[in-house]
């Protein structure tokens, strides 16, 4: 498993000094964000230079991209601001086709107009599910186009928000271009010991051949989000729960502050050996 980070956790709009600050903290591999070349998360346009310089910085750096970030907000309440998400989107696939980066990003999204992963009851209604496989399928039609991955993460903010509504969505979808984005922080709230791992193990198991990337963050005792190792989370079960339904795929830690990248490279790395 290559070890990676949101590359957006380091400052600075230059792709060049981005990457080699991801590689410098120890890392293999990056989910890039846009920021980090200057832009939106979500532009509407990517310049051919923009693209030349992400190439040229992967290049220089030796850091892979595992995947790129192209979260909208699927059920905006206002099918106006969905539409924009939806174009800014396209480009992105678009990008990550040029660059060969396997997978984008996205976000089930939320019913709260103001934050897609905030929690709202109206994601819970008949109504959002359906807005949520219309763009669903809009987006699979896009990434058929542009041969990539679509990565979905159930957050318990989002439309899809376990492993169960994540697991109804692949079968609804039916398409081998989906697939789960898991991350051990938003499959549990605070639990610990053998109600964590039973949870963990359930997940792993239901959506096994549909994981695609691992998102590492933590969770507090108190259910407040953490950098991996500074929280409850089991990791070395976690990943050694992916090791053994046969799951190498890159670990992308988030959720952290610059200073602290180094240190939680090294918990991964020893993690990883454990597990």
């Amino acid at each position: 498993m290559q070890i990676g980070i949101f590359a957006k956790t380091f400052a600075g709009h230059e792709p060049d000094s981005v990457l080699h600050a991801v590689a410098a903290a120890g890392y293999d591999t990056c989910q890039y964000n846009m920021a980090c070349s200057g832009l939106p998360s979500l532009p509407l346009e990517i310049r051919e230079s923009h693209r030349n310089a992400i190439r040229l910085a992967r290049d220089n750096s030796g850091v892979d991209i595992a995947a790129l970030s192209a979260t909208y907000n699927m059920i905006h309440p206002d099918p106006q601001a969905r539409e924009e998400g939806f174009r800014s989107f396209r480009t992105l696939a678009a990008t990550a086709q040029d660059l060969r980066i396997p997978m984008v990003t996205l976000c089930t999204g939320s019913r709260d107009a103001k934050d897609q992963w905030a929690h709202h009851p109206g994601n819970r209604w008949p109504d959002a599910w359906r807005d949520l496989t219309a763009a669903m399928t809009k987006a699979l039609e896009v990434a058929e186009t542009f041969g990539i991955d679509l990565g979905v993460e159930p957050e318990h903010g989002n439309v899809v928000n376990n492993a169960r509504s994540a697991k109804l969505l692949l079968n609804q979808m039916s398409s081998a271009r989906l697939k789960i984005v898991i991350d051990p922080a938003n499959l549990i709230a605070s639990e610990t010991g053998a109600a964590q791992r039973a949870i963990i193990s359930a997940a792993v198991e239901d959506l096994a051949d549909s994981i695609a990337l691992v998102h590492a963050k933590d969770r507090g005792p108190s259910g407040k989000i953490a950098a991996a190792g500074q929280g409850v989370i089991d990791f070395p079960f976690f990943l050694g729960k992916l090791r053994g339904i046969g799951r190498d795929v890159p670990v992308i830690t988030h959720g952290l502050a610059a200073e602290d990248a180094a240190a939680v490279s090294r918990f991964l790395r020893e993690c990883l050996a454990e597990s």
